[in-house]
């Protein structure tokens, strides 16, 4: 039976239009919804499956009045009739303009848009990170900007998607890139202008929570000045239009400047002023009779500086007389010290030689050149001075004034003296 009532009744009924208020809303976690449409007179369960959902830019809760596409449908196993829906719209207003404020309200309720966490631009910046569309108006608008009031600035460009399908993720990735690669002092995010459909990748989640992790300030450069996005609302500061953000980027710097120069002037008249109520002062204080003693006093005081000039004149040349006459006095006695001096270096240089004279006379050296010869132990560190003190055997060497003999004692004649040796080779 339940078949047939379901044969006939997705069979008779087309896709239909149901307007209800949402009740007994659930989202389970395949992604299916699930929920009940009703009136003030009946009730109709409706599905909502996952891939149909995803495409739903708002958020479904109850008490919420919407209207519903669909094609009626009988669940068999609990014999139940009910609406698969394929599209659903907010009542009374559009999807995105829905969706836009209950994204709203979440981000502030966490406390995204309080204006504790707010950073603020940089006084002098030296490099600026713009995310947006590189064929855009907006980028054109910047540079021109930034060309017109010939800005110092280091401009880095990472471009992205600012429509359709994807355009959200590009803008995440490149507000996450530039917001850690380091340099980057400030951050333009936006495109130029188009419908609530055109900016919407500026009102997804995603794109507000990058700009509110950036540690870099950014500042919302989305649509025209009526344009309001949730990026606006989440960044650091809202430009009302992509020329307005470059205008501030450069103001933030020329402010700057021009309160460094008015305090700097504002310095100068001070001192200047401070300069001369002083010099006032002081002239009237010079004038006053009570200091007229003070300058009698310094007269006098200069009248004793004269008076010790001159004296120490005086002793300064008495001074130079005296030391004239001592260097004098130096000079002559120097002179016989060198003298005396050169006198006994010349008698030491005399006796030097004649014991140079006498000591080579007695050295062992200018005997060996008269002939005469040294006899050593083998070893050649012991002289010998009588023949007995080798044995037949042993070796000797005999040195002359140059050269050597190594030699072998073949006989000792303790008893032989040079005396008969000669008077021998004499017969």
């Amino acid at each position: 039976m339940t078949e047939l009532v379901k044969l006939a009744l997705e069979t008779a009924v087309p896709a239909i239009w149901v307007e209800g208020e949402v009740s007994n809303f659930h989202r389970h976690t395949s992604g299916h919804l699930y929920f009940t449409l009703k009136d003030a007179r009946s009730q109709l369960r409706a599905v909502m499956f996952s891939f149909a959902a995803r495409k739903t830019a708002f958020d479904l809760k109850d008490g919420l009045k919407v209207v519903c596409r669909g094609r009626l449908n009988v669940y068999e196993p609990r014999g139940e009739y009910q609406i698969i829906v394929e599209l659903v719209e907010p009542k009374g207003k559009g999807a995105l303009q829905l969706a836009f404020e209950q994204l709203k309200e979440k981000l502030r309720a966490e406390g995204l848009f309080d204006a504790t966490r707010k950073k603020p631009l940089p006084l002098r910046p030296r490099t600026i990170g713009i995310v947006t569309s590189p064929r855009g108006a907006a980028i054109a608008d910047i540079l021109r900007i930034l060309e017109r009031r010939y800005a110092r600035l280091r401009i880095v460009i990472y471009p992205v998607k600012v429509q359709g399908e994807g355009a959200a993720e590009e803008i995440v990735e490149g507000i996450d890139l530039l917001g850690s690669m380091g340099g980057i002092d400030v951050m333009i995010v936006g495109r130029g202008g188009g419908s609530i459909e055109d900016l919407w990748a500026f009102n997804e989640e995603k794109v507000a929570r990058a700009i509110s992790r950036s540690p870099v300030p950014v500042i919302s450069a989305v649509g025209h000045e009526v344009d309001f996005t949730i990026a606006d609302f989440v960044a650091d500061i809202r430009a009302s239009t992509p020329s307005a953000a470059a205008e501030m980027v450069i103001e933030k710097e020329e402010a700057f400047a021009e309160r460094i120069a008015a305090l700097g002037e504002r310095a100068a008249r001070a001192v200047k002023y401070s300069l001369r109520g002083t010099e006032g002062r002081v002239a009237a204080l010079a004038g006053h009779r009570v200091f007229e003693g003070f300058r009698v006093r310094l007269l006098n005081i200069g009248q004793r500086v004269d008076d010790l000039e001159s004296r120490a004149g005086k002793v300064l040349r008495t001074g130079k007389q005296a030391l004239a006459e001592r260097r004098a006095s130096t000079a002559l006695s120097a002179e016989r010290l060198q003298n005396l001096v050169t006198s006994r270096l010349r008698a030491l240089g005399a006796r030097w030689e004649s014991l140079s004279v006498g000591l080579h006379a007695h050295s062992p050296l200018s005997i060996l050149g008269k002939g005469y010869t040294l006899c050593w132990k083998e070893d050649g560190f012991r002289l010998l001075r009588a023949p007995g003190e080798v044995a037949p055997g042993e070796g000797v060497v005999v040195s002359f004034a140059r050269g050597e003999l190594a030699c072998e004692v073949r006989r000792v004649d303790a008893e032989r003296t040079i005396e008969s040796r000669l008077e021998k080779e004499g017969s």
